[in-house]
């Protein structure tokens, strides 16, 4: 996480760059002449970027070992790649009178299956991943080098994890000169912020979720007593859990459209600041506190995924199932040890 004072040069071309915000000024002078008043700059502004969501290798064909299982990923609810029933060294050799079986965790798979397809040439190759497909897999290849030699036999293993992107989120948190702790109109005033930043998300598909709202006593040095409302509110994705995503164009992308809303906010509370400076009478008792506005971009995995560089490697930034012997509860980062848990995807340990 890394902080800067916003300086005035900076303030300065945001306000011109909040013209064009999609929210009206006058929409948000409304909202301001009902609570808010100016107040000096306070805190600075925290805000970690996202990292870049991505396989470190785009294969499109996996080719297997004799020596250990190849892992593979496969995102939930997609294609997989072709799984190549040979070795890199057989890849491109001749092979005479070739005979492929593959055997899955729940038997053999035969080429009618719906979800799990070989193709002619050998290749396994799944068209909707579920979670309850990861496993081990193992292939048993048949073939001639030669018409003169005998049967070689393989036996190549390949272990397939389910993986899905991390549900990520922007939260934030603000803080407000307040009305008195016990005050009604401070009820009505978190009400009418959240309803407003709602609409403004609306057509990024956003979802505003208020995480916490607390008024304290606070002692200034100069001003005395003051009553402060502390906000924290999250902004994600309203995709679903399962299924194709609604569209494919790349602006329709989570991380895109959580980057338009981040600045969409920030604009909301830059104007609160610009609009309010230009107002000469007296102002009502709740107000933005200027620079108190604070970003930090938050990575979870959903139960029963977790991340692990280690031991995914090639997919370091990645939700991927956890392995029988780990589970992952909640909304955490990592799959937890659990020696009792048999299964993929565990969410409890039995």
């Amino acid at each position: 996480m890394e902080a800067s004072a916003l300086g005035p040069a900076r303030r300065g071309r945001r306000r011109t760059r909040a013209a064009g915000s999609l929210l009206s000024r006058a929409a948000i002078l409304l909202f301001i002449s009902a609570f808010l008043v100016r107040v000096p700059s306070s805190v600075g502004h925290l805000v970690r970027l996202p990292r870049g969501f991505r396989l470190t290798k785009d294969s499109v064909k996996i080719v297997g070992s004799t020596h250990f299982p190849v892992k593979v990923y496969v995102m939930l609810h997609q294609k997989s790649p072709h799984v190549l029933c040979v070795t890199q060294r057989l890849r491109n050799a001749e092979l005479i009178d070739p005979s492929f079986q593959w055997h899955g965790p729940k038997g053999k798979i035969v080429s009618e299956n719906r979800t799990a397809q070989i193709t002619s040439t050998g290749s396994l190759v799944f068209q909707n991943f579920e979670e309850s497909m990861s496993g081990i897999y193992t292939c048993f290849l048949e073939y001639k080098p030669t018409v003169e030699e005998t049967v070689k036999r393989l036996q190549l293993k390949y272990a397939i994890y389910a993986y899905r992107e991390p549900h990520y989120y922007y939260q934030f948190t603000a803080r407000y000169h307040a009305a008195p702790c016990n005050s009604i109109y401070n009820i009505s005033f978190e009400k009418k912020l959240i309803q407003i930043l709602s609409k403004l998300l609306l057509d990024l598909s956003c979802e505003i979720s208020l995480l916490k709202s607390e008024c304290h006593h606070i002692k200034m040095q100069r001003a005395g007593l003051q009553n402060e409302l502390f906000f924290t509110f999250s902004v994600s994705s309203l995709d679903t859990e399962k299924g194709p995503k609604p569209c494919t164009d790349h602006n329709c992308e989570p991380s895109k459209r959580l980057f338009k809303a981040k600045n969409l906010i920030e604009r909301f509370f830059n104007q609160q600041v610009e609009i309010l400076g230009r107002r000469a009478e007296r102002l009502p008792e709740i107000y933005y506190i200027e620079g108190t506005l604070q970003m930090v971009w938050i990575n979870r995995c959903f139960p029963g995924y977790g991340m692990n560089v280690q031991q995914h490697p090639k997919c370091p930034e990645c939700c991927v199932i956890c392995s029988p012997g780990s589970y992952n509860p909640r909304d955490g980062i990592h799959c937890l040890q659990c020696n009792s848990s048999l299964v993929y995807g565990a969410k409890t340990c039995l």
